[in-house]
């Protein structure tokens, strides 16, 4: 809620400790607040009041203070954003693991009983990253829906391969179709004579930039537990 005379201005008549009293429930730090410099709980603890003794700020027209507010609000709107993102990469992380590890090739290794206490545990853990709900919507047309729908089923096909070298190579290959730039992480294999996959390029072109870059961030977590895999096998 926005105080009428903290936007419109003061007054003839009120006296300086009425305007000192005036607040608004917009933080004048409002961009330094929040997840980048504290946890979210001092969110309610850290709203500053706007300094109604700023004389500046008193003799903006109210236009100008509207836009100063909203300037605020906006800043820490893509804060949020960005921090919001930052847990959904952690969550697709932890997500691919626990697939990973279901289709891990070792627990042909267990006997019976030892699988299936392995794999209630598994369902367990998967579960409970269920109950969390991480949504920041990217806008997207039908075409890029299906595109990235198309992108993930691939993927999904290199996490549920029993073969991690062929896994990782994949990998690698989808991945040179993300960047020509990037440089693999494992040294045992000239980058060089991976191509790149061109069904998958194909598909990663439909994406939206945000997808992309999402998928970027994937594919190289995913390599990185594939290499480590394949140096254990």
């Amino acid at each position: 809620m926005i105080s009428a005379s903290a936007v419109g201005g003061t007054s003839s008549n009120q006296s300086a400790r009425e305007q000192e009293s005036m607040e608004v429930d917009i933080p004048s730090d409002f961009a330094l607040a929040g997840p980048s410099s504290g946890s979210t709980s001092d969110w309610p603890a850290r709203s500053p009041r706007v300094d109604e003794s700023n004389n500046a700020w008193l003799n903006k027209p109210p236009m100008e203070r509207f836009i100063d507010i909203l300037d605020q609000l906006d800043t820490k709107v893509e804060s949020l954003r960005k921090e919001a993102l930052v847990l959904r990469d952690q969550k697709d992380f932890l997500a691919m693991s626990v697939d990973l590890l279901k289709n891990n090739e070792y627990l042909t290794g267990l006997n019976e009983n030892e699988r299936d206490e392995i794999n209630c545990y598994v369902q367990r853990i998967s579960n409970r990253l269920g109950t969390v709900e991480l949504n920041v919507c990217t806008v997207r047309d039908q075409a890029q829906e299906d595109s990235l729908h198309h992108v993930n089923s691939l993927i999904d096909m290199i996490i549920s391969s029993a073969d991690p070298v062929m896994s990782r190579q994949k990998c690698q290959q989808f991945l040179n179709a993300c960047s020509t730039t990037d440089t693999s992480v494992y040294s045992d294999i000239d980058p060089t004579t991976v191509c790149t996959d061109k069904k998958f390029e194909s598909a990663l072109l439909g994406c939206t930039l945000d997808d992309q870059k999402t998928i970027k961030k994937r594919l190289q977590a995913l390599l990185v537990y594939l290499t480590q895999q394949t140096i254990v096998h």
